[in-house]
């Protein structure tokens, strides 16, 4: 049977107006199994980060829907938006945005302080994150001490602070080596086979080549290898 983690129907994104009107996404129809790794490719300016912020409810759409675990998430205030994505969602991008004054601990830490979590609990669960992702050698470094490669997988740690089932990465390795993107993809099928689900946003062609499901943008339509 289809288990479906994230579903979309009929989904649109517009911007502008008038002339200068432009169709983003057009009438997308979608559906995510709950986990595995699904990578979204396709040219540059076809709509895949824009897919992207639709799936993890950081923009609305112009029409149509994107339901998470069966909630539609647009039914939602922006409160109990931000409440589910909290919840179910971690997001990493290529840019790590990781505090440059605080170690690889303290910068996990702080996605669980925003989290309310006991200052135990948060030294804790940055440990336990930054072993998972192969860096617990690391936990005292600051990014300017670490690779890209381990700069992204203190980021990977950051966003499972919360134990989202869903991870949603636009780009994660744009910016590493192929030595650097290669550790970040064995961090990630580890994630994978312990029943996460990620969705990928990619111009890597050895990611794409290791995805579950390849998902491909032009002009805004999908359609699945």
């Amino acid at each position: 049977m289809n288990d479906s983690i994230i579903r979309t129907q009929g989904l649109t994104k517009t911007y502008g107006q008038g002339a200068s009107l432009t169709q983003a996404l057009r009438g997308v129809d979608l559906e995510i199994e709950r986990g595995g790794l699904t990578c979204i490719v396709g040219p540059s300016g076809h709509g895949k980060s824009t897919l992207m912020h639709l799936l993890g409810g950081l923009d609305r759409p112009s029409s149509g829907r994107v339901q998470l675990d069966g909630q539609n998430m647009f039914d939602l205030r922006d409160s109990e938006l931000a409440a589910l994505r909290s919840r179910k969602i971690g997001f990493v991008f290529q840019f790590f945005n990781l505090l440059q004054s605080l170690t690889a601990r303290e910068n996990v830490e702080m996605a669980l302080m925003l989290a309310a979590a006991s200052e135990t609990r948060q030294k804790e669960r940055a440990e336990e994150l930054l072993e998972l992702v192969g860096l617990s050698d690391k936990i005292n470094a600051k990014p300017g001490q670490l690779s890209g490669g381990q700069q992204q997988r203190v980021a990977i740690a950051r966003a499972l602070a919360n134990d989202p089932p869903v991870l949603l990465m636009d780009e994660p390795t744009g910016n590493l080596d192929s030595a650097a993107e290669a550790e970040v993809l064995n961090v990630l099928e580890d994630l994978v086979r312990q029943g996460k689900t990620i969705i990928l946003v990619t111009h890597s062609a050895e990611i794409a080549a290791r995805a579950d499901t390849l998902v491909r943008v032009r002009d805004g339509v999908i359609c699945h290898d």
